[in-house]
């Protein structure tokens, strides 16, 4: 039975993903989808930076954890000996823990149990990390006085924690790229042979671009970018648009498991960051002339560039002679004007 709950879990989690929500209104929204299932008294939700495993952003549910207690929680999260931090979980290969499930010594001592929950009346925790294809998109906590996070509670947090990762993934991208216009967040929802399901106005603009090109050539790239997504679990794809300019689709998959037709592929204008590496590459750059150049663009300083890559001075300028003459330029300043245009922001 709590196979299926999880199956419809992670179905209407999906369709939030595709709804244009931003990540603290999408985890609001999620919180209602998975409380049907596992109940709390407080439960909160966290946005985490996956390259650092740092919270980004919080959201609760219907009731917050007293002001008071604040701090504490967030200094249990980075203090690196309290057991089940959200980094802790997301590092693990299984990420959803209770608190009881710790030895007993390390339950005894917890801080969050003693210095939080307990003063509040409440004994029983189990924490879980959203994270799908190898990185955490962020990470929630439950709490309740009674009875314990049952096996099957458990089961089920694992069960949708990699849709909310992917969810979660979709709406970091919705926040920070999928707007052109105004008109709203640039989303395609695909089914199983990459034909759009459903497809908001902004991405209809894209549609129209493409297709200026060629009649199909969305549909043919959307296929494009769904195959390699399915194989890989995120694609990215950057093309040229009928007017000169860029775009890149980017692809992930919606639900993982057994459950991997939908893919949802979002689209952004290309800034510098996603253009200067095929530059790069399109003008025959190796790839240490290749990192000399990023760190150049970057604004770093010979010396500066010497401890970061690890190499002498002397080096680092017979590589910027070599890639002055592959991009035809004479000085630093000329490279970087070359390869990001005054248009592109890195």
């Amino acid at each position: 039975m709590w196979e299926g709950r999880a199956r419809a879990a992670r179905r209407d989690i999906a369709a939030l993903a595709t709804s244009g929500l931003g990540v603290p209104e999408l985890h609001a929204a999620a919180i209602d989808v998975v409380e049907q299932v596992v109940g709390s008294e407080l439960t909160c939700w966290a946005a985490m930076d996956p390259g650092t495993l740092v919270i980004s952003s919080m959201t609760s549910g219907r009731d917050h954890i007293p002001a008071e207690y604040e701090p504490t929680l967030a200094e249990t999260e980075y203090a690196g000996t309290v057991p089940n931090s959200f980094a802790d979980l997301a590092r693990r290969p299984y990420p959803v823990a209770r608190l009881s499930d710790l030895p007993y010594r390390e339950v005894v001592g917890h801080r969050r149990l003693n210095e939080i929950w307990r003063p509040l009346g409440i004994e029983h925790e189990v924490r879980a990390a959203f994270t799908v294809d190898g990185d955490c998109w962020g990470a929630a906590g439950f709490v309740r006085s009674g009875p314990e996070f049952s096996d099957r509670e458990v089961e089920f947090l694992g069960s949708v924690a990699p849709a909310i990762g992917a969810a979660t993934r979709v709406a970091v991208r919705t926040d920070a790229h999928g707007y052109k216009g105004g008109a709203g967040p640039s989303i395609v929802v695909t089914g199983p042979s990459g034909e759009p399901r459903a497809i908001t106005a902004a991405a209809q603009t894209w549609q129209d671009e493409l297709n200026e090109i060629a009649p199909g050539r969305f549909n043919t790239l959307l296929r494009a970018v769904v195959t390699g997504t399915r194989a890989a679990g995120t694609f990215q794809a950057r093309v040229q648009t009928a007017s000169g300019g860029w775009v890149v689709l980017q692809g992930s998959r919606l639900i993982s498991g057994d459950d991997q037709s939908e893919v949802v592929v979002t689209i952004e204008p290309a800034g510098g960051h996603h253009l200067v590496g095929m530059l790069l590459a399109a003008y025959g750059l190796t790839t240490r002339e290749r990192e000399v150049c990023l760190e150049v663009i970057s604004g770093h300083s010979t010396t500066e560039i010497a401890d970061r890559l690890s190499i002498s001075p002397h080096t680092i300028q017979d590589h910027l002679k070599s890639a002055f003459a592959k991009v035809g330029v004479r000085s630093r300043g000329e490279l970087v004007a070359t390869l990001r245009p005054d248009d592109l922001t890195l």
